[in-house]
């Protein structure tokens, strides 16, 4: 008797987690996030050692008192000029995890090579749906060029960067500011001018959504949970104008300078040479970073972020580079805002 109850008992609750994972993307979004922010974790502190003394850090700035999420730190390192660019980041993490602390100290380590860098925190799903992030990412450079003065920050030389979902989020907003036909069918109105962009600075990003989700496997599932969360839909297919987030589709020759870069091992990789190569074909001028598909040892999702390895460094030093290739000339290092 006592094991037949024991066997119903387990039959139900195995049922019940089958259920709960057909009804809803939140028990997917617990164990991804699970994953993701150990991941995360583990990537910053081996990092910390690198920062440089020197940084100076404004944090914790709000972009839009009406929104909780809606919160950024600027780092700025010794060196950096009015005539340089202002770099904005967004994390990754799959629009269902992270959050701007995780990219904290990899993001000072840049600063530290004589940039402003701004560190944008926006909200992740399913707590928020698409396009929210694309509204927030507008918000935050409306804000920055309405407090570029007061800041010290170059407003006219604005690099949309990220990493991962993150380059996803920069890529379709440096669509959307360039390509007014696009801002008005996702019903955004530019908050900075589109002659603002000077560029876009993305690693390991997801650029095609119609792509995805037909595998199998756990790279399927995660497709499925995190399409799921972020469209509001099981199938994402179903959520109307969930497909306007590929970017190849819209950009056009306006589209800023592109740096791009993915590892050889990284499963969206493919996604990166792709956007690389539309780019080019519209006239982009692009400086993409790629890898001969023997390059050993593999480098996975998000390898930048390991600068103990001779990728991780190259890429860190090829995005410098880039980026101070966007200076047009000498200027006075960019004042430090007034506490």
């Amino acid at each position: 008797m006592k094991l037949r109850v024991l066997l119903w008992t387990l039959a139900l609750l195995v049922v019940t987690t089958a259920a709960a994972f057909f009804l809803s993307p939140w028990p997917s979004v617990w164990v991804i996030r699970a994953v993701f922010d150990a991941g995360a974790r583990r990537a910053s502190d081996a990092l910390a050692a690198r920062v440089p003394p020197y940084i100076q850090t404004t944090a914790d700035l709000r972009y839009d008192p009406d929104d909780p999420d809606a919160v950024l730190d600027i780092y700025r390192g010794d060196g950096a000029t009015a005539a340089g660019p202002t770099v904005v980041w967004f994390h990754g993490g799959g629009f269902i995890s992270g959050r701007r602390g995780d990219v904290a100290n990899y993001l000072k380590i840049l600063a530290g090579r004589g940039f402003v860098v701004v560190n944008v925190d926006y909200t992740i799903a399913p707590e928020a749906t698409y396009p929210t992030p694309i509204r927030q990412a507008n918000r935050a450079l409306a804000y920055l060029a309405a407090n570029a003065s007061r800041l010290g920050l170059n407003s006219r030389k604005f690099v949309l960067a990220g990493d991962s979902a993150g380059a996803q989020i920069a890529a379709q907003t440096a669509a959307m500011l360039t390509h007014p036909a696009y801002a008005q069918a996702l019903g955004i109105r530019p908050g900075i001018p589109a002659a603002s962009v000077a560029g876009a600075l993305l690693y390991c990003g997801a650029y095609d959504v119609t792509a995805m989700g037909k595998a199998g496997g756990v790279l399927g599932w995660f497709v499925r949970s995190t399409t799921w969360a972020y469209s509001g839909h099981r199938d994402w297919r179903d959520a109307p104008g969930f497909a306007d987030m590929s970017i190849p589709p819209h950009v056009t020759a306006a589209f800023p300078p592109t740096f791009i870069s993915a590892g050889n091992a990284d499963p969206l990789g493919p996604q990166s040479v792709a956007l690389a190569d539309t780019l080019k074909a519209r006239g982009v001028a692009v400086t993409p970073l790629f890898f001969p598909a023997d390059y050993q040892p593999p480098l996975g999702h998000e390898y930048q972020f390991d600068l103990a390895t001779e990728a991780g460094a190259q890429a860190l030093d090829a995005s410098s580079a880039w980026l101070r290739g966007l200076s047009t000339a000498p200027a006075p290092p960019v004042p430090y805002p007034a506490k």
